[in-house]
């Protein structure tokens, strides 16, 4: 059993180890970075939403398991056979499919509510930024940061795109 268990580690590392393949056709290429300014701020905002409700689903999971596993124990008058997990027994009773379809639901809920508050800070310090944009007086210009030109995010193994050359300033030679 532990050579088998040696050998699929060792297989494991090695496969994770190999470089990717690349190919000549792919050295000429430049990087395009993905631009989201073309879609509608709905559309950021839903994905923003799905992106943080799939990534707080399994923290959710963990967390609800545990509490429900320490209610069953608690609710059982503290039989061994209901303890929670880290303490749980090889013969412990385990949760119906009923009991498990509860925790996959509070999970998804919990999840969902988390983005659900995300989202609602993020919608409020725009709502926050946009009364602070209004209520400049006139004429008072805005600064956005942006990468210098000439200055362009490297993804590794991916070269830059040719950088820009600056505009002429006005009244220079």
């Amino acid at each position: 059993m532990k050579k088998i268990a040696l050998f699929s580690l060792l297989l494991l590392f090695s496969i994770t180890a190999l470089p990717a393949q690349t190919s000549s056709a792919d050295a000429g290429m430049v990087s395009t970075h993905f631009d989201m300014t073309g879609f509608p701020q709905w559309s950021k905002d839903l994905r923003r939403f799905s992106i943080i409700a799939f990534g707080s689903f399994p923290f959710a999971y963990l967390v609800t398991n545990i509490s429900f596993d320490t209610y069953r124990y608690a609710s059982h008058g503290g039989d061994r056979l209901y303890a929670p997990w880290p303490m749980k027994p090889a013969a412990a009773i385990e949760q119906t499919k009923d009991e498990k379809f509860k925790v996959i639901g509070i999970s998804a809920g919990g999840a969902a509510l988390i983005a659900l508050v995300d989202y609602g800070i993020v919608r409020y310090k725009r709502s926050r930024l946009e009364r602070e944009i209004k209520s400049l007086p006139p004429g008072t210009p805005i600064i956005t940061r942006r990468p210098l030109y000439g200055e362009e995010v490297e993804s590794p193994g991916i070269p830059a795109a040719p950088a820009e050359e600056a505009p002429p300033v006005p009244g220079s030679p």
